[in-house]
């Protein structure tokens, strides 16, 4: 076969090819525009949801700090000399209240943004702070379930520390194991340990105490928890230059 009648055959073949894809086209033409529409459709539907999620996570962001702002608002004594047009509180549970109302707000209209998630988390602390340890334990308990597993630690932390107040201890036990065998970003392993042994030293139990001082030392040496641990096996040690315990 010669040089002329392959490139005839080649071109036939290509011919053949585009011909078949054109009639392919023409018969699926009105399944292709119906998909194309499809298609662009939830690009739209896509884009204005992403626009709309901006706009609300902006919103959040704003109620959130100025929920921040009524949460750290000074408190003042009865009789205490305050600047003229600074806000003030008479109690910690007082402000606690005005701030839990914000937190819960924006946590009820924002839950699926950022600020909306962080909200619900400080809406538990200030229930506590407020002294609505039912609403404190069902929020944060709320928060610790959800997909943010640093956001979840720190509720599981804040749990931890209502069930102690409560006298609970056997159920913050329990939260710190947890917190020990699922460690985060937001609580390490030694956080969490560290809180354990300050439990069994309020319960008067320091044999218990050092035994988690103890494994924690050997673990984590060089770490911050791991000194401190250090430090409270040997009180009377004064730390080394750079912050180790001097053994």
């Amino acid at each position: 076969m010669d040089q002329q009648t392959r490139q005839a055959l080649k071109h036939d073949q290509f011919i053949d090819t585009a011909q078949h894809g054109l009639e392919w086209a023409s018969d699926n033409r009105r399944p292709l525009i119906l998909i194309g529409s499809i298609v662009g459709a939830l690009l739209i539907i896509v884009i204005i949801a992403a626009v709309v999620f901006n706009q609300r996570s902006e919103k959040a962001d704003i109620a959130f700090g100025e929920a921040m702002q009524t949460y750290q608002t000074p408190i003042a004594a009865p009789g205490q000399q305050v600047p003229p047009g600074v806000k003030t509180f008479a109690t910690a549970a007082e402000r606690a209240k005005a701030a839990n109302q914000g937190f819960l707000n924006i946590a009820n209209s924002y839950g699926m943004t950022s600020s909306g998630k962080l909200a619900r988390y400080f809406a538990g602390l200030t229930y506590i702070e407020a002294g609505e340890n039912s609403q404190a334990e069902s929020t944060l308990k709320e928060v610790a379930g959800g997909w943010n597993s640093d956001l979840g630690s720190l509720a599981k932390l804040a749990l931890a520390a209502l069930y102690r107040q409560t006298g609970r201890d056997s159920q913050a036990i329990e939260v710190y194991n947890d917190l020990t065998a699922h460690p985060s970003v937001s609580v390490p392993a030694g956080t969490a340990q560290l809180q354990l042994a300050d439990l069994y030293e309020a319960e008067n139990k320091p044999e218990m105490a050092k035994k988690v001082y103890a494994q924690l030392k050997d673990k984590d040496a060089k770490g911050p928890a791991g000194m401190i641990a250090a430090q409270k096996l040997n009180p009377s040690a004064a730390p080394a230059p750079g912050g180790v315990v001097a053994q």
